[in-house]
């Protein structure tokens, strides 16, 4: 992108800021290779906003992490529309987040009626099959990148390792390790400020990014309370609307206001991510309102990891299958539909809410000293927790059976882990290519 009236020399972070229709591609592209689950997909966001195309430098994108990493939701998603706010305002964030979400409806809605309709199809299970060793690699290569700017003393290694040992070994819940991380920076900051405070001001001077260490916040980010409150009002409207709607239509017993009702709650009690809540939904939807059986839970959550998008899409499965089984006057397709829509809505819309409410305040808060060490050991905690999900991957994938090793995987995630860190490979050329090479093994084999 060239500007012909720009004076030179100029700003090279002027030069390469996005306009609106370049990170709407971008965002549309990042919802079909979104692949991997939070970990893969910070991972890809990593690798293609801050490494490739530079639009946020790495000590922001950390700040922003953070902050998601806090927040009931899917992380990476609200991730997605933090930066996609902080780039071009409201629409920007709209745009980033809803985009980050509607391939894997459509592609989880076609999933979901062939399953509803015909029972499992083995090609699934086959591309499937080539992307779990290139998730692995994705993921093993966001530790390292992220690592190597995260980690910069034997306290912050300390830190990553103590995280990775709680989780893995203990099941410590995820969000009790960035409690006590920020505890323990807040202390650290004030007694050993040296080794602590490390978050942020590194290199301003080399830094090219579109949003820089030294860039300060841009003016539709300043907090207010008009602000605040048309926000609240907006987005609480937009997402109670459809289910109190479904509550007037059919019934306020009904398969589809229970529900859009349901998933509300479950949208604010959500914290530690998809795998954390989904016990939760699973006893509510098979044993509570009778949704799903116990096996086509199990089959919910493959068919989600298929998908690309947060793996919390599979409370799509659940409302398009409960609602297929319990159509209630509709016919099967409809109903089911109308529940996949319901139910995913009401998930996602407070993701927007978090975002446009608390993003004015956590801008505000960059740079504060008193912060940077409770953000440093969060950081250093993260990689920890996204080496769990690596090391999690690792021996699923490459020992599916005890005493098995899977030697395909293991070569295909190899070759992927290298090309990404060593050839710069694009994230969506792994993925793809992954997949295929797995259908066509599989029907060669």
């Amino acid at each position: 992108m060239r500007d012909t009236q720009a004076p030179a020399p100029a700003d090279p972070r002027a030069t390469s800021y996005p306009s609106f229709g370049e990170a709407f591609r971008f965002w549309v592209k990042l919802g079909f290779i979104s692949f991997g689950g939070p970990a893969g997909q910070i991972a890809i966001m990593q690798t293609e906003l801050v490494d490739r195309k530079k639009w946020i430098s790495q000590a922001r994108f950390l700040h922003a992490l953070n902050y998601c990493m806090l927040l009931p939701g899917p992380e990476a998603q609200q991730l997605a529309t933090y930066i996609g706010w902080l780039l071009h305002k409201t629409w920007g964030g709209i745009v980033a987040g809803a985009f980050f979400v509607i391939p894997s409806i459509f592609v989880l809605w076609g999933l979901s009626y062939i399953y509803a309709a015909y029972g499992n199809v083995p090609w699934i299970a086959a591309i499937l099959y080539g992307l779990k060793p290139a998730v692995t690699a994705i993921v093993l290569a966001a530790v390292v990148r992220i690592g190597r700017k995260a980690l910069r003393n034997e306290i912050m290694w300390s830190i990553a390792a103590i995280a990775f040992v709680a989780i893995y070994f203990f099941q410590v819940a995820f969000p009790a390790i960035v409690l006590g991380a920020g505890l323990l920076g807040l202390l650290g900051g004030r007694f050993w400020p040296a080794k602590f405070s490390v978050a942020s001001g590194h290199g301003s001077a080399a830094d090219t990014s579109v949003l820089g260490d030294e860039e300060t916040s841009p003016g539709h980010t300043r907090p207010g309370w008009v602000r605040s409150v048309r926000v609240i009002l907006v987005c609480v409207t937009l997402w109670i609307t459809p289910t109190l709607v479904a509550g007037i239509v059919k019934g306020w017993d009904s398969t589809l206001f229970s529900e859009g009702l349901f998933f509300s709650k479950a949208a604010v009690v959500t914290f530690g991510g998809a795998y954390a809540v989904l016990p939760y939904v699973a006893q509510e939807a098979m044993f509570h309102y009778g949704w799903l059986r116990p096996g086509q839970m199990m089959d919910g959550l493959g068919l989600a990891e298929t998908t690309p998008g947060p793996l919390i899409m599979v409370v799509q499965f659940v409302g398009f299958v409960g609602a297929w089984q319990h159509s209630e006057g509709l016919s099967p397709l409809l109903a089911a539909t109308l529940g996949a829509l319901l139910t995913t809505w009401v998930t996602f819309t407070p993701c927007f809410l978090w975002i446009f409410l608390g993003g004015p305040y956590i801008e505000r808060l960059r740079g504060n000293k008193k912060l940077t060490a409770a953000l440093s050991t969060i950081t250093a905690a993260i990689v920890g927790v996204i080496l769990n999900l690596a090391v999690w991957f690792a021996l699923h994938v490459f020992f599916p059976q005890a005493g098995v090793v899977d030697w395909f995987a293991v070569a295909l995630s190899a070759v992927a882990f290298a090309g990404i860190l060593r050839w710069g490979w694009s994230v969506i050329l792994v993925v793809v290519g992954s997949g295929a090479i797995g259908l066509g093994y599989r029907l060669l084999t």
